[in-house]
């Protein structure tokens, strides 16, 4: 099947239209931007090139507008985005149902009481959500992905009373403590604030292939064995950690294993979920049952919400003799709810999980092609439309970030992932036109020789 056979929704769908490079990246109203942005944000991450007079050098470009598939920078330069927000742009960018759903919500209520005094929208959307756990299910809100897992590992600590999480080696689940405690990307995310981290978190092998899966679960189960683990935290893909995808049967395994030992099995679905990697749910097509599945990213399209969605009985373990909440300010607002559910309805309506899935089939098969063809040692691997091209690493890392520069040069938008940011991730809109798809897996082969070995 090629890619002119897959058609888009039959809602036309603006911004489709392929690069228009009028000034080499980063141009000079990037560079204008850049500047003024690095006076009053705070640095993240390592230092970057120095310029002539001593100071980093501006790098990257500084985004105007988006429509569909395309993103203009400031300089007026046109871009096809196959990043998408790290993947929670699933209907693109200013979506025209999106819009208007926003525009009505707004005109109605943009913000209720949280849950002392709730709104239609949240309730709706809950409703929703928990209908896509295949047991009865109820629903915790919160505003971003690791917000979300925050309340799966409080709701399984507060069911198991057990304070242990087995977590995977290259996971990446967020940035808040809880989280953080449980992400392995990189360690020097952890190591600065470490001694204020979850100390009972331990890290195992993620399975990349049939060959480590007995490994990783007989490591998890010698963790599990111990007895003080009360969850199993896995993403069904590794996303940031470089779209690794484990062989089949894992998931069904280690939620075996996870009941084995009394621990819950939390789905850290924030990447995968919502027809990014071609199912609704990546863990349930697979096979497994989760105890508590977690989502954001997609779900509020393309405003800040997720979800921890649980087994009923397991969300009960919240009603304590005192209280015990999860809340915020922001979580459930009326504006976000009402986006998440016209998420829901396009993505049903339009068939975009389907589309995700076929799409992302082919898509897989040329990019191999092209990849064997150019940079042997390189390596493709993924599922939906959620792609990785781990690149031959060369001692210095960062392959993946020469690669999207080079791209960012012809047009494309791409993120990375993997500890040494060796592999190059695509997780485009999935209503991304085909014609797009084309042109950008034509470029590849260039983009991949001027990087060089």
């Amino acid at each position: 099947m090629g890619f002119s056979e897959i058609p888009l929704p039959p809602e036309e769908i603006p911004g489709c239209d392929l690069p228009a490079i009028q000034v080499r990246p980063p141009g000079p109203q990037s560079r204008t931007w850049l500047l003024r942005n690095s006076v009053n944000v705070a640095p993240m991450g390592p230092r970057g090139a120095p310029g002539p007079r001593g100071k980093e050098r501006p790098s990257g470009i500084v985004y105007s507008t988006g429509k569909g598939s395309n993103v203009l920078d400031v300089d007026g330069n046109r871009y096809v985005d196959l990043a998408a927000g790290f993947g929670a742009l699933l209907l693109g960018h200013a979506h025209p149902r999106i819009l208007k759903v926003l525009e009505l919500q707004g005109e109605r209520l943009m913000q209720a009481l949280g849950d002392v005094y709730t709104s239609e929208p949240r309730i709706a959307l809950c409703e929703r959500l928990a209908r896509l756990h295949p047991e009865p299910a109820q629903v915790i809100l919160g505003q971003s992905g690791a917000d979300a897992i925050s309340a799966a590992l409080k709701t399984a600590v507060l069911a198991s009373g057990k304070p242990g999480v087995l977590a995977f080696q290259g996971s990446y689940h967020g940035l808040s403590y809880g989280p953080l405690a449980a992400t392995s990307l990189r360690e020097s995310y952890r190591q600065p604030f470490a001694a204020q981290l979850n100390p009972a978190v331990r890290f195992v092998p993620y399975p990349s292939s049939d060959g480590l899966l007995d490994l990783a679960l007989e490591r998890a189960r010698f963790e599990l064995v111990r007895g003080d683990v009360g969850a199993v935290l896995v993403e069904p893909i590794l996303g940031r950690g470089g779209v690794v995808v484990p062989p089949e049967g894992f998931l069904v395994e280690l939620h075996a294993l996870a009941r084995q030992h009394g621990a819950l099995l939390i789905a850290d679905e924030i990447w995968t979920g919502l027809g990014r990697a071609g199912e609704m749910l990546t863990s349930v097509a697979q096979g497994a049952t989760p105890d508590l599945i977690c989502l954001g990213k997609g779900l509020g399209g393309g405003l800040p919400i997720s979800a921890c969605i649980g087994k009923s009985e397991l969300m009960a373990a919240w009603r304590q003799e005192h209280e015990v909440v999860h809340t915020a300010t922001f979580a459930g607002a009326p504006l976000a709810c009402a986006t998440a559910i016209a998420l829901f309805d396009i993505l049903q309506r339009d068939s975009l999980v389907q589309r995700a899935k076929d799409l992302g089939a082919e898509l897989g098969r040329r990019l191999r092609s092209v990849v064997e063809a150019v940079a042997p040692n390189a390596s493709v691997r993924g599922q939906g439309l959620m792609w990785g091209v781990e690149l031959a690493s060369s001692g210095r890392g960062g392959a993946a970030v020469r690669l999207m520069r080079a791209l960012l040069e012809s047009g494309y938008i791409v993120s990375t992932g993997g500890g040494a940011r060796d592999v190059m991730v695509l997780t485009p809109p999935l209503v991304i036109g085909e014609n797009q798809l084309e042109a950008f897996v034509a470029e590849l082969p260039l983009a991949l020789q001027a990087c060089g070995p």
